[in-house]
């Protein structure tokens, strides 16, 4: 593919970056990005609560809350839809995408620092 054509579109059509269980910190970092260029990152990064509307609202109070509630479910979406099957099935429970960041994290992070800690175990006993 030619890099003006990818320069051409914008952004946010182009794909999320997928993650298969592997190199989870280079996928995190592009999918930061790709959530901050379509303005969901605040959704991802914050487990803010869209509460029901009360009564007597004005337009720009719709609108806010309209827009909380869209970004919260795009960025779910985009996050679901930026995974493997294998991984799909243990975040598609998870009801927000704070929820699916955190678990992603939590599962997969600390997996990639385990596997260098063996690593360096493994090269250390190899230089005894």
């Amino acid at each position: 593919m030619d890099s003006d054509s990818i320069l051409e579109k914008p952004f946010t059509s182009l794909a999320p970056p997928m993650f298969d269980g592997e190199g989870y910190r280079i996928w995190a970092a592009r999918m930061e990005a790709h959530l901050e260029a379509n303005d969901l990152w605040e959704a991802v990064e914050e487990d803010y609560e869209v509460l029901p509307l009360p009564a007597n609202l004005t337009m720009a109070q719709i609108k806010y809350y309209k827009e909380r509630k869209s970004r919260k479910s795009k960025a779910k979406a985009i996050l679901f839809a930026a995974v493997s099957s294998e991984v799909f099935v243990r975040i598609m429970s998870l009801k927000s995408a704070f929820k699916v960041r955190n678990y992603l994290k939590k599962e997969y992070e600390g997996d990639e620092n385990i596997k260098g800690m063996k690593v360096l175990n493994l090269i250390r006993e190899f230089e005894l």
